[in-house]
């Protein structure tokens, strides 16, 4: 980049300073932060120890595993430490059907599992509360305490009462927010739970402020305390919930707030089915009546996806997946940027061997997207690296059940993750990556896959003289930033 500017061309320091993918930096914390790009790969390259695959993009094809359970790239190991059926620490049973999760960091190095239960009105191992919000309904959550030898410690209800606990999302102030897979006159809401203080009465309060319908996943941006919902449905709506109190405390949620779903003011057709790979759209956030956001939305033309599921926020993004959306109807990724109100479609499945039916997702501790598949075949956990590289991590080989609620660890050694049915908790470690935050915040502005990022040599230079990386100076020129 030229020392010389004009309108159209801004140096590197007043480009962060400046709006679009600067104030996305600005909010990550630095205006010198994406030239941390660069430096990932040359810190790599120059310590192996750091990376044993020899290089960011996956760990290899997955081995065979010879107890038929669950396929993992070599040097991988997995445990199974919770089964539905066994023993509570109570001696009551460990109830069936898990679902989403969440890991937090416990006392004298433990981790703090919160693990959901899709069940409805009846089942075989229900969760027996003392506390539930509906004695009739089965569903909730367990907490698991789990040692540094990864074996569990205790297990216990942390919530009870409530019906179809599909997915939810862990909060910044270290809650789990449970999610209402359902709608009927008295179910369909989300449900704080703090798992250090089990079935207390904020765990049976629903929030009926963030709505009363088919809820998936939920996120929260730490930086403002807004929480962003997906919903299981057919159409489905994105959401936002703006807290009344945004202290981030447990318990602040419960004072209530506004609801929105997410609309193109400009698009007159609402069907999401219409977006192309790396096509960008502004936002406008419509408000809607919690009772009633479903019909609210349509009638004010949100966006309509086809079923939406998993939802993650690292780096100032928010990521969500749309399980049977695109042209081959295998699933969609999408990618919003709060700091500049803007949506892009990330990443399209168009071959089943590298997406099918995408559902949870999360970010991993150096920077890719993981998604856990609920196809009709052998799922999966798959990953997606900034360089828009498409990989298999695991494979459920146990039974047509999906996977669901991969999470790791505090300290990002261990990933724990379950298959629905019979439910399983697995504790899976290896040679992973070391934490990156550099390579996270890589992934917030990637070129959406298949769109490679394209730069001239002249650009690319340019970009070398800057201390950038290739995706870095990919990134300026899609947002009309010229380089030279």
């Amino acid at each position: 980049m030229t020392n010389q500017t004009s309108n159209h061309d801004l140096n590197r320091r007043k480009f962060l300073k400046a709006g679009g993918m600067g104030a996305l930096a600005l909010t990550l914390g630095s205006t010198g932060v994406l030239s941390l790009g660069s430096k990932v790969f040359a810190d790599t390259a120059a310590n192996p120890t750091n990376n044993p695959t020899g290089g960011f993009g996956g760990y290899g094809p997955l081995v065979p595993d010879p107890n038929g359970i669950l396929d993992l790239p070599e040097g991988f190991h997995y445990k199974i430490i919770s089964q539905e059926g066994g023993q509570l620490t109570n001696g009551g049973k460990i109830p069936g059907a898990f679902d989403g999760m969440a890991a937090f960091e416990g006392p004298n190095n433990t981790t703090i599992l919160v693990r959901n239960h899709e069940l409805g009105t009846s089942a075989d191992n229900p969760v027996v509360g003392i506390n539930p919000f509906d004695p009739a309904a089965k569903g909730g959550t367990t907490a698991l305490v789990v040692g540094p030898n990864r074996e569990v410690i205790k297990e216990y209800v942390s919530s009870s009462g409530t019906i179809r606990n599909c997915a939810g999302g862990a909060t910044p102030w270290n809650t789990w927010l449970t999610c209402e897979e359902t709608r009927t006159a008295t179910h369909g809401y989300v449900f704080e739970v703090d798992p250090q203080q089990p079935e207390n009465e904020m765990s049976k309060t629903p929030i009926k402020d963030m709505g009363r319908f088919s809820h998936e996943a939920c996120a929260i941006d730490p930086a403002t305390g807004y929480v962003y919902l997906t919903e299981d449905a057919s159409p489905s709506y994105l959401y936002r919930f703006i807290p009344n109190d945004t202290s981030q405390k447990p318990g602040a949620l419960q004072k209530g707030g506004k609801l929105y779903a997410a609309a193109i003011e400009a698009v007159t057709d609402p069907a999401a089915s219409t977006f192309k790979t790396g096509q960008t759209f502004k936002i406008v956030w419509k408000e809607l009546d919690p009772h009633l956001c479903r019909e609210d939305a349509k009638a004010q033309k949100c966006i309509e996806f086809s079923r939406l599921e998993g939802a993650f926020f690292q780096e100032g993004v928010f990521w969500f997946d749309d399980t049977s959306a695109g042209d081959k109807k295998l699933g969609r990724v999408y990618r919003y940027v709060p700091h500049t109100n803007t949506l892009e479609l990330f990443y399209e499945g168009n071959d089943a061997r590298e997406m099918e039916y995408p559902d949870n997702i999360c970010c991993t501790p150096w920077g890719d997207l993981w998604y856990a598949e609920d196809g009709s075949g052998q799922d999966r956990i798959m990953g997606i690296t900034p360089e828009g590289k498409v990989y298999p991590f695991a494979a459920n080989r146990l039974s047509d059940s999906e996977l669901c609620g991969p999470t790791f660890s505090p300290d990002g050694n261990t990933l724990f993750v379950n298959i629905q049915s019979p439910g399983k908790t697995f504790a899976i470690w290896g040679p992973f990556q070391r934490r990156n935050a550099a390579r996270a915040r890589e992934m917030s502005f990637a070129a959406p896959v298949n769109l490679a990022p394209q730069v001239s040599e002249k650009v690319a230079k340019a970009a070398e003289a800057q201390g950038m990386s290739i995706l870095e100076a990919a990134a300026f020129e899609r947002h009309g930033v010229k380089m030279i």
